[in-house]
């Protein structure tokens, strides 16, 4: 849920690394924008490929593909804006700098995966399962990067996010990626430290943020 600034560092940390001998891209918050997407296949499908789709996008996708991809930058403008949300980027120890904002995504997905049954009566492994299935089928337009990574995202990192240590682990994997010296290692440790504030913010932030979407589809819808 990023724009400006923090959308080419997003863009930056989503290129591919190298990770035990497998080239993976860092996965931030595909599961709340997976969540966000309602019933439709099609959106569902354009709302994940968000990060990884730049400039306009007129003709370039079928129409509720499209509608996904706008889904996901409302979504990211929306976060942006949203007063919980930049409660959380405020926690975080100045010394993250711009990374405070992808670090709050991630968070925010931890804790919808840790929460999940307050969000969703289907089960999150249902879920993941069905979503991954999902993109699958649709997997003729999905860019190259990200079809590279759909095992390790729904076979690794989304059955992950619900533990401190997944969360960690990706971490990792994101300070590895920038290179140059950087604090995403301790990423996980800024969680732990602002552990219940950070939840208070989620809990504030993610209703609103459920019906936004649901009001964005149906309007479409109408």
């Amino acid at each position: 849920m990023v724009t400006g600034k923090r959308a080419i560092l997003k863009d930056r940390l989503f290129s591919f690394a190298s990770t035990g001998g497998q080239r993976y891209t860092t996965i931030m918050n595909f599961l709340a924008h997976l969540h966000l997407s309602g019933d439709d296949p099609d959106i569902l499908t354009g709302n994940m490929m968000g990060d990884f789709v730049k400039g306009r996008l007129e003709g370039r996708f079928p129409p509720r593909v499209t509608l996904g991809l706008e889904l996901h930058r409302r979504i990211d403008s929306f976060a942006a804006r949203h007063p919980a949300f930049q409660a959380s980027r405020r926690r975080i120890e100045p010394r993250f700098g711009l990374y405070r904002g992808v670090m709050v995504d991630l968070f925010y997905d931890h804790f919808l995966a840790a929460n999940w049954r307050h969000y969703s009566a289907e089960p999150i492994e249902a879920f993941i399962a069905r979503s991954e299935a999902v993109v699958r089928s649709r997997a003729a337009h999905l860019p190259e990067r990200l079809v590279r990574v759909v095992p390790a995202i729904f076979g690794e990192w989304l059955p992950s996010y619900a533990e401190p240590e997944g969360i960690d682990r990706v971490f990792r994997r994101m300070a590895a990626r920038v290179g140059r010296p950087n604090p995403l290692a301790d990423g996980a440790d800024e969680l732990l430290r602002c552990y219940g504030g950070l939840r208070d913010d989620f809990r504030w932030f993610y209703p609103a943020l459920m019906t936004f979407s649901e009001e964005f589809i149906g309007k479409v819808d109408r």
